[in-house]
């Protein structure tokens, strides 16, 4: 109604012009621009008009307290205490964090009171502390739009450089590396191995980039071997995604309970255990043991490549397997060992059989467990378990990954740019 007005004023201002020659065309290009002027936007942002507020916007910094920015604005003590009280599950005051932008809306008398606090949790979710009247506290998101995209690469050196070379924001490296934990080793990756991934990315206001989502699906050529992976939720009710293959194989991998099948545990990881071969002194056991007769066969216990198999010391012949980038495990004691340094193993491989190499009393293997470079009780780690995709979940899970496996084998791989003949440089020497 306010634009219509302005219209019908401006119109009037102009048909006057027509009907008096003698009007002054300064002055009504005066009167337009007032009535222009007039039509000034709306300012909103998290829901709040700020033209009906001061504004201060600033950054947390090292020391700063919520009770202290409050009090600094003359907000009443008992206001703050109420905050720190009552909302503790929506804000707890006692982390915010330097660096998180805020916002603090102002009244436009004399007194400049705080009316409203707007914390910024990231860089979609925010807390809004409302300080007018009873006080409140909700939070709350901006507006996001997500845009699927498609990225693929040939890995020269590693998988974050072929990455950032594409212009990925990085935590989708770490995305893929999760996916592909327990069916690649990330450390010992070819030249030449290859990848696709499809996901979306997130955006504020149609332009401010706010990260990435989880991969949508992913194709990964490790060694010649082509390795599919596609995000399904298993679960409606605890929504939750897992990544299967295009025959609906989990890609997760679980480790065996045990390396001996049919054995019992002898020992315990105990790092104040008492050895009687050493004089009944206390020395840490890194290990677990699994007692059987001589012969009896060691299974690897997951996927991985043998990073030894020798003999040394008290820990006799023994085998090691890296099994991705978080963990490893060795197994001790073998009368003989079934691989060698570098060969690729699959879980329930025999890589060796019992025996009684190194300092021990019995026949046994000595089972050890690392996670990300320390020794750790295998039987206290919360490793990931693999769960196939029930049958009656496959029919949906085939129709739901064909159009999707289409596009990623429609999806071309960047062309690698040539190098650039190095010029002639002819110089004359005088």
């Amino acid at each position: 109604m306010k634009k219509l007005w302005g219209i019908l004023f401006i119109a009037t201002l102009l048909f006057s012009c027509k009907e008096d020659p003698a009007t002054n065309s300064k002055e009504v290009k005066k009167k337009i621009a007032t009535v222009v002027a007039i039509q000034k936007p709306v300012v909103k942002k998290f829901g709040f008009n700020l033209d009906d507020f001061t504004v201060q916007q600033d950054t947390i910094r090292n020391g700063d307290s919520f009770g202290e920015l409050m009090l600094e604005n003359k907000v009443a003590y008992l206001k703050i205490a109420k905050v720190s009280e009552d909302f503790k599950d929506t804000f707890d005051v006692r982390r915010i964090r330097a660096g998180k932008p805020y916002m603090i809306l102002k009244s436009k008398d004399t007194t400049e009171m705080a009316q409203v606090f707007i914390y910024e949790n990231d860089p979609i979710n925010y807390t809004v502390i409302d300080l007018r009247d009873s006080v409140s506290a909700y939070t709350d998101k901006r507006k996001v739009k997500y845009v699927q995209r498609e990225a693929s690469g040939v890995i020269e050196t590693s998988l974050s450089e072929a990455i950032l070379a594409q212009g990925i924001d990085y935590n989708v490296t770490n995305n893929l590396s999760e996916i592909y934990a327990w069916t690649i080793d990330f450390f010992r990756l070819q030249k030449g191995d290859k990848f696709k991934v499809i996901y979306k990315e997130k955006f504020i206001n149609d332009t401010v980039y706010a990260g990435a989502e989880p991969i949508e699906a992913a194709y990964f050529e490790h060694n010649g071997r082509p390795i599919y992976a596609f995000g399904y939720e298993n679960d409606s009710l605890k929504s939750i995604v897992d990544y299967y293959d295009e025959e609906a194989n989990n890609l997760r991998r679980t480790f065996l309970r045990a390396p001996v099948q049919f054995s019992r545990i002898s020992s315990r990881y105990n790092l104040k255990r008492r050895i009687r071969y050493y004089g009944n002194r206390i020395r840490p056991h890194k290990g677990t043991d699994y007692a059987a007769p001589r012969g009896t066969p060691i299974l690897a216990t997951a996927n991985g490549t043998v990073t030894e198999s020798t003999r040394r010391g008290g820990n006799g012949k023994y085998v090691k397997i890296r099994h991705n980038g978080k963990y490893s495990t060795q197994y001790l004691h073998m009368k003989k060992q079934n691989v060698k340094r570098g060969d690729y193993v699959r879980q329930g491989d025999i890589i060796g059989w019992i025996g009684m190499t190194g300092n021990t009393s019995g026949p046994h293997v000595c089972y050890r467990f690392w996670r990300n470079g320390r020794q750790v009780d295998p039987l206290r780690e919360e490793l990931p378990k693999a769960e196939p995709l029930a049958e009656t979940l496959q029919p949906d899970y085939f129709n739901y990954i064909h159009p999707i496996k289409d596009q990623l084998d429609c999806m071309l791989y960047p062309e690698k740019p040539v190098e650039e003949e190095e010029s002639l440089l002819t110089y004359t020497q005088f």
